[in-house]
């Protein structure tokens, strides 16, 4: 019973009602149970649930433990009702009756596993949940197409879904390999690496680690606290190497991490205080590329307003994780086989820390579990003293100052008594961090400069050692110094 009563625990912690299990307090009507038990079953095998709950004696709105008077004892017609519902669904799923003592209240919960060969039918008619309907899966076929789908080949992942493009190559990833001194064997990589579906294809993972992922990753600055305020810039961090992407985006949340100066109590020293704690932007950052669900081929979302980063990732926790597991940072990965390269490659630490370290700072409410998504809030810690040394637009009005280089706002801070030329050579400078394999011609594209002034930072860059060229011009790399 310990089990059952921690079961409706988790089940009360999620914020609203799911597909795969529901609360009522009293409620009963046997066909129409016998509907949702064929419906429940369902779309737990679709969500990868090893089961779905419907539960007896907690409200539905409020989650309120209120117990309940429903006996599952009672009859229909002269025929006991768990023989009734038994005897109606096809294949025999083996749903289960129990009832505990919660709070002091009576609950009843049933248990009904996940449809397995087949679906599961009730009195010949196969049924699904859709938010908090129960409807036909006959007049669903794009469902009823992925539920058969999945009963006969598993869940899709990034290792068993072919990836749309079959031309990739691998060049940035050997680099990244090499910057990190981790051997990768060139012939055997593919194997190693899980980058082949059974039948040799490439597979989404591999799409993802290729020069080329062909999944955009955005990252956008709003000058007000909503997307109804002024857009100031969309950085574009996809399109590449995942592994990149990574290392590019956390690079920007430096830049963006303006310091502050806290004047307060001041004798000699002044103290500088971050917008935002790095550490817990780094978490939220790799989980949400980590455990995104890239199988949609929709990638995170990154979004800077005045008084906050969202960072919003695709899917829900995994299926095998329960809310309180979730908090206390036991690890299930969504990407199994990508986890264990970001561990390998010591951009991940797998030691369950992530979740924790943010709630530590942030408080559970950093969360917000919506439908599809996950979103992780991190407010700005802004001093009451700080001035933005810029004025004019609603960004630097709330102190994040914004970098404006040939008429292209950048988003990242102004620097007043920096020259134009030096600031535009740092842009060059991170442009090549970010990408090692970019060329002048998407150089000039993005930070908005002719050939010719990009030609003279890049020369200036290697003049100070900061730089150089590996390769030819056509297929080699820059290598930072």
């Amino acid at each position: 019973m310990s089990d059952l009563k921690k079961i409706v625990s988790d089940l009360i912690a999620h914020p609203h009602e799911e597909e795969w299990f529901e609360f009522k307090v009293n409620w009963f009507e046997h066909k129409t149970l016998g509907e949702y038990i064929s419906a429940m079953s369902n779309v737990a095998a679709l969500q990868g649930k090893d089961n779905a709950y419907f539960v007896w004696g907690i409200e539905n709105t409020t989650h309120k433990v209120a117990g309940t008077k429903f006996d599952f004892h009672r009859d229909v017609k002269n025929e006991p009702l768990q023989h009734y519902l038994a005897r109606l669904v096809r294949p025999d799923i083996g749903f289960q009756f129990d009832e505990t003592d919660f709070n002091g209240k009576r609950i009843v919960v049933l248990t009904i596993p996940a449809a397995s060969k087949m679906p599961t039918a009730f009195d010949k008619e196969r049924f699904l949940r859709i938010g908090s309907s129960k409807v036909n899966l006959m007049d669903y076929p794009e469902r009823e197409s992925q539920l058969f789908d999945i009963l006969r080949n598993g869940h899709p992942t990034i290792e068993n879904t072919q990836s749309e493009y079959q031309d990739l190559t691998f060049d940035k990833m050997f680099m990244y390999y090499a910057m990190k001194k981790v051997p990768i064997n060139r012939k055997s990589f593919r194997k190693n690496l899980g980058l082949l579906t059974k039948d040799g294809k490439y597979n989404l993972m591999a799409q993802l680690l290729s020069d080329d992922s062909h999944i955009p990753i955005r990252f956008s600055i709003f000058g007000g606290t909503s997307k109804a305020a002024t857009m100031y810039t969309v950085r574009e961090f996809g399109n590449d190497c995942l592994l990149f992407s990574v290392e590019s985006i956390l690079k920007y949340g430096d830049l963006i991490n303006v310091p502050q100066a806290d004047e307060k109590n001041r004798i000699t020293t002044r103290i500088e205080v971050p917008l935002f704690p790095k550490e817990v932007y780094k978490e939220a950052v790799v989980n949400a590329l980590l455990h995104n669900r890239w199988i949609d081929y929709n990638a995170p979302m990154f979004t800077v307003y005045t008084d906050r980063i969202e960072i919003l990732s695709r899917g829900t926790i995994p299926p095998r994780q329960t809310m309180e597991g979730f908090y206390l940072g036991e690890s299930v990965p969504v990407n199994q086989k990508l986890s264990d390269i970001f561990l390998q490659l010591h951009i991940s630490e797998r030691s369950g820390q992530g979740v924790p370290k943010i709630v530590d700072v942030c408080g559970r409410e950093a969360y917000e579990f919506r439908e599809n998504t996950i979103v992780v809030t991190i407010p700005f810690d802004r001093l009451e003293t700080s001035v933005s040394n810029l004025t004019g637009n609603g960004l630097a009005e709330d102190g994040v100052t914004d970098r404006v280089t040939d008429g292209v706002t950048d988003g990242v801070t102004d620097r007043v008594s920096e020259p134009a030329g030096s600031r535009q050579e740092e842009d060059v400078f991170t442009a090549i961090k970010k990408d090692p394999f970019v060329t002048y011609a998407r150089l000039s594209e993005e930070l908005g400069c002719s050939r010719k002034t990009i030609a003279k930072h890049i020369g200036k860059l290697k003049e100070n050692r900061r730089i150089e060229r590996v390769g030819s011009n056509k297929r080699g790399y820059w290598k930072i110094l």
